[in-house]
C-alpha cells in the first residue's frame, strides 16, 4: 500500500483543472437614476438658456421688475442645483463648485464675484462653528456631556431623543444654532455609538440627527442670539416703518423690535415646535428598541473612567463662554466697537485659540468636513446670484401679487410660505429681504399690520426642513451618514406643513391675545 501511495501521481483523485482560467471582470452596473437626474438638471438649465424672455413682474405701486438675461439664467441654475442636491447625483460639495463654475462659463456673473462668495464671512462663520465642535470632541468634553445627559434621561430611547432636543433648543437661546449643532454633533455620535456598535444607519440615528437639525431651527427663532436673521430682519423692519403710526404712536425713526418683544411672541412657537418635532420623530423614525438596558449604569461607569475635568476641557468651556459673551455684547452693548464686530471674526477667535494652545492639531484640521464647507460656499454663491441679478425680487413680486385680493390670513400665510420655500435655497436673511418690502406694500392694501408679516416671516425663515443648504445644522447633521439628502427632503414636508398649520393658529388666534397687532385699525 505504501508503494502504491508513493507511485500515485500528484493531484490524483482531484478534479482536473481547466486548461485556462479566465477571470471575468466585474459586471458594470449603470446607475441610470443618477444619469437621469444629472441630465434633468442640465436640461432645465439649458431650457432657460433657450427661452427668450419671461413676463415682467409688477408690484401694487406699478413698479415694473424686468428679468434680465442673467436673472433668467440664475433661475435655471437655481433649479438645476436644487435637483442635483436633492437627488445627490454627486457629492454635495461638488455640486456647489458647479454653481460657481456655471456662473463663470455662461457669463451670469464674473469669476471674481461668483467664486468669491465661497469665502464669504458667513462661510467662515460656519467653518469656525465646525472647529468648535471638533474642540468639544477632541478635548473629551463631548463624551462627558453625553454620559451626564444619558444618566439623567435614562434608558428609554424616546426620552433620550426628547432630552437631546431640549438641550439643543436651550443652547440656541444663547448661541448661534450653527455653533450649537457643531458642538452637539459629536455628543450625538457618542450617544449613537452606545445605541448601536454598527456603522450602518439606524432609525434611532436617523431620528436623532434629523431631529437635532429641525429643533436647532425651532430654537433659533426665540432670541436674537440664535441666528443673525433676527437682528437683520428687525433692522429692515425699522427702516421700512419710518414715519408710520402703530397703535396710535408715531415712529419717525421706525419701529424697533426689542429683545424681549421678539422672545415674547416667538418663545411659544419655538417651544411648541420643539415638542411637535419630537413627537413626529418618534412616529416617523420609531427606534428599533424601546430602551437600552443598562445604559444608565454604563454611562455612569464610562463617566467615572473619564476622571476629573482636564485642562483642555476647561479651556474649551472658557473659550466658548468668551465667544458667547462677545456675541451678547454685540447685540446689547451700546458701544459702537462691539456693535461693529463681525460675527465670523468672533467665531474664528476660537479657531485660533484652539490651535495656538494645541487643543487641536493639524490632524484635526484635516478632519474638517470640507464637503459641508463647500456646500455652504455654493449656497452663498447661488443666493447672491439670485439677489444681484434681480431674479429673487422678480420671483417675490410675482408670488406676492397673487394675494392682492386674498383674505388677510391667506395673504400672511402666503408670504410665510414663500419665505419657507426660499429659505431652503438661499440665505434666510435674503429670503426675508426680498419679500418684506413688497409684502408691506400689499399689506396696506389689505389692512394687515406689518408686525405680523415680520414675525410670521421670522418663524418660517428659521425652519427650513427640506434642504441641507437651508441651514447649517441640516448639513452638519448630514455628516452622520444616517440619512440621505432625499430622506431629508421628503420627510421635511411633514414638519413644514405642520409648521404652517401652527403659524395659522398663532396668527389668527394666539398672537392677537398676546397683544400683537394683526389687522390695521380702520379709519
Amino acid at each position: 500500500m505504501a508503494e502504491e501511495t508513493k507511485k500515485m501521481p500528484v493531484g490524483a483523485g482531484l478534479p482536473e483543472m481547466p486548461e485556462e482560467i479566465v477571470l471575468a471582470p466585474p459586471k458594470k452596473v449603470i446607475n441610470w437614476k443618477r444619469i437621469i437626474f444629472i441630465l434633468l438638471g442640465l436640461g432645465i438649465f439649458l431650457g432657460f438658456y433657450a427661452v427668450q424672455t419671461l413676463p415682467d413682474a409688477v408690484d401694487p405701486n406699478g413698479k415694473i421688475f424686468k428679468l434680465s438675461w442673467e436673472g433668467k439664467m440664475a433661475l435655471g441654475l437655481f433649479l438645476m442645483a436644487g435637483i442635483w442636491w436633492v437627488f445627490e447625483v454627486m457629492p454635495i460639495g461638488a455640486t456647489a463648485i458647479a454653481i460657481g463654475l456655471f456662473q463663470v462659463l455662461f457669463y451670469i456673473r464674473p469669476a471674481d464675484q461668483a467664486l468669491k462668495d465661497f469665502l464669504d464671512p458667513s462661510v467662515w462663520f460656519i467653518f469656525g462653528s465646525v472647529v468648535i465642535g471638533l474642540a468639544f470632541s477632541a478635548s473629551g468634553l463631548t463624551k462627558r456631556m453625553a454620559y451626564k445627559m444619558l444618566g439623567l434621561v435614562g434608558e428609554k430611547t424616546n426620552l433620550i431623543l426628547l432630552g437631546t432636543f431640549l438641550v439643543v433648543a436651550a443652547m440656541t437661546l444663547l448661541m448661534a444654532h450653527t455653533a450649537v449643532a457643531a458642538a452637539i454633533f459629536p455628543l450625538l455620535m457618542a450617544i449613537h455609538a452606545l445605541y448601536s456598535e454598527s456603522d450602518q444607519p439606524t432609525k434611532f440615528g436617523k431620528g436623532l440627527f434629523i431631529g437635532m437639525a429641525w429643533v436647532a431651527g425651532a430654537g433659533s427663532i426665540i432670541t436674537y442670539l440664535g441666528a443673525a436673521r433676527g437682528v437683520a430682519a428687525a433692522g429692515m423692519f425699522r427702516e421700512f416703518t419710518k414715519g408710520i403710526t402703530i397703535g396710535g404712536v408715531a415712529y419717525p425713526q421706525g419701529y424697533d423690535v426689542g429683545f424681549f418683544e421678539l422672545t415674547w411672541y416667538l418663545l411659544p412657537v419655538g417651544l411648541l415646535m420643539t415638542f411637535i418635532i419630537w413627537f413626529l420623530i418618534t412616529i416617523l423614525f420609531k427606534p428599533e428598541r424601546d430602551r437600552i438596558p443598562g445604559l444608565r449604569e454604563k454611562a455612569a461607569a464610562l463617566g467615572k473612567e473619564l476622571g476629573p475635568m482636564n485642562n483642555k476641557e476647561k479651556f474649551v468651556i472658557t473659550t466658548m463662554v468668551g465667544i458667547i459673551t462677545l456675541f451678547m455684547l454685540k447685540s446689547f452693548a451700546p458701544v459702537k466697537a462691539f456693535q461693529d464686530m463681525d460675527r465670523a471674526g468672533i467665531m474664528l477667535i476660537g479657531t485660533i485659540a484652539f490651535f495656538m494652545t494645541k487643543t487641536l492639531t493639524v490632524e484635526d484640521l484635516e478632519a474638517i468636513p470640507w464637503n459641508i464647507i463647500l456646500l455652504f460656499g455654493g449656497a452663498m454663491s447661488i443666493g447672491f446670484c439670485l439677489w444681484k441679478t434681480g431674479a429673487a425680487q422678480w420671483l417675490a413680486v410675482h408670488w406676492l401679487t397673487m394675494f392682492l385680493k386674498a383674505p388677510p390670513l391667506v395673504f400672511i400665510l402666503g408670504i410665510a410660505f414663500f419665505v419657507l420655500i426660499m429659505t431652503n435655497f438661499i440665505m434666510n436673511v435674503a429670503a426675508i429681504a426680498i419679500s418684506l418690502p413688497v409684502s408691506l406694500v400689499i399689506a396696506n392694501y389689505l389692512g394687515v399690520a406689518g408686525h405680523v408679516i415680520l414675525f410670521a416671516s421670522l418663524v418660517t425663515a428659521g425652519m427650513p426642513f427640506n434642504l441641507l443648504i437651508g441651514a447649517a445644522p441640516n448639513a452638519i447633521a448630514y455628516e452622520s451618514k444616517q440619512f440621505t439628502t432625499a430622506d431629508f427632503f421628503l420627510y421635511g414636508w411633514i414638519p413644514s406643513l405642520v409648521l404652517m398649520t401652527v403659524l395659522a393658529v398663532f396668527v389668527w388666534f394666539i398672537w392677537p391675545l398676546m397683544g400683537m397687532p394683526v389687522l390695521l385699525a380702520k379709519g
